[in-house]
């Protein structure tokens, strides 16, 4: 497959490299209206450099682009590449807000083409062995799940459309807490209501909370306590735990581990498992995160190319990323209205 990759920051540079590195994929082309960081993308590819999208998009030997620009570009840039019978990868968060999301799943639908969501904490060892232990029964049914996401505030953010309204759609729910919200999902199913309240009492930024805590229910019934924060004096942190009624799993990221605890029934002797991961812990330490986040973006790259090939695939698609992003929206109606708010429906 022949790629273009739309945006050259940092993520985008790394999103480039897996294109690379992924057996029989081309990087064909890398476009950023800052050129030089197109340029410092493509080193060492035969890749060519361009300053806007739309001098590439009419590539018929282009099969997919990589969308990897601020947040409130999705929409439009998406929608183009679908009108040119691309496949699109695009990052978290889909948009910007629940409208545009829609209009995506709309266009995705007309077109015909795969849309999926970088939603690549999928990928991470101990995320990926917590979804295998709950598909294998290891904890028994499925009672409720509880997932956190934070760091300590704006100094992590690299421009100020990553956390400003209205360009970035919201705070810590659209930041790091929509990788959790994508991960409680893909653990238990897609969410129908959720309660919650959010503020902007500590950074103060309009629009944009640094803090929010919900309760969310499930279509199946199973309730999930989910909380996000710019306020981790800890830095950053990323968990989740499932409980069943055999058992529980609990999956951390910074640092990565798993603790599993099983038992046969109710009351039963208890049998622990623990993961500490200490080669992602090592590799780290020599290569910095970055080295964890590539790996999850070639796993993903290759899960793509299996939606493509019409086998189960476990990368997030477009509709993972619209509900994603309406369950932050429904927190933050549920936090004005102090009432619970009902999730619209995929036909919807």
């Amino acid at each position: 497959m022949r790629w273009g990759v739309i945006g050259a920051g940092v993520i985008g540079q790394m999103r480039a490299r897996s294109v690379v590195l992924h057996p029989g994929d081309e990087l064909a082309v890398i476009s950023d209206p800052n050129v030089e960081a197109a340029r410092v993308a493509a080193a060492g590819t035969r890749a060519r450099v361009e300053a806007d999208h739309r001098a590439f998009l009419s590539d018929g030997g282009i099969e997919a682009v990589i969308v990897s620009t601020p947040v409130q570009l999705h929409e439009s840039i998406i929608g183009e590449a679908l009108s040119a019978g691309k496949h699109v990868l695009c990052e978290k968060p889909l948009s910007n807000s629940p409208d545009a999301c829609r209009r995506i799943l709309e266009a995705a639908k007309r077109s015909g083409k795969h849309v999926a969501v970088g939603f690549n904490h999928r990928f991470y060892p101990a995320f990926h062995f917590m979804k295998r232990a709950i598909e294998d029964g290891r904890i028994g049914k499925l009672d409720e799940v509880r997932t956190y996401g934070g760091h300590d505030g704006l100094h992590n953010f690299r421009a100020d459309w990553m956390y400003k309204r209205p360009h970035s759609g919201g705070g810590a729910m659209m930041d790091v807490g929509i990788h959790m919200t994508d991960l409680a999902r893909w653990m238990a199913g897609d969410v129908t209501e959720a309660y919650g309240v959010a503020g902007e009492n500590v950074w103060r930024v309009e629009g944009s909370e640094d803090r929010a805590l919900a309760v969310l229910r499930t279509a199946s019934g199973v309730p999930i306590q989910y909380a996000a924060s710019w306020n981790e004096w800890k830095g950053y942190r990323a968990w989740i735990e499932a409980y069943g009624d055999r058992g529980m799993i609990r999956a951390q990221y910074g640092p990565m581990f798993n603790l599993l605890i099983e038992q046969e029934k109710p009351g039963a002797p208890r049998k622990r498992t623990y993961k500490p991961y200490l080669d992602v812990a090592l590799r780290e330490r020599l290569r910095g995160w970055e080295s964890t986040t590539l790996l999850s973006f070639r796993a993903e790259l290759a899960e793509f190319h299996s939606k493509l090939e019409g086998k189960r695939s476990l990368a997030a698609d477009v509709w993972d990323g619209v509900q994603a992003v309406e369950i932050a929206d429904a927190v933050y109606q549920s936090s004005r209205s102090g009432q619970p708010v009902r999730l619209r429906s995929r036909e919807a």
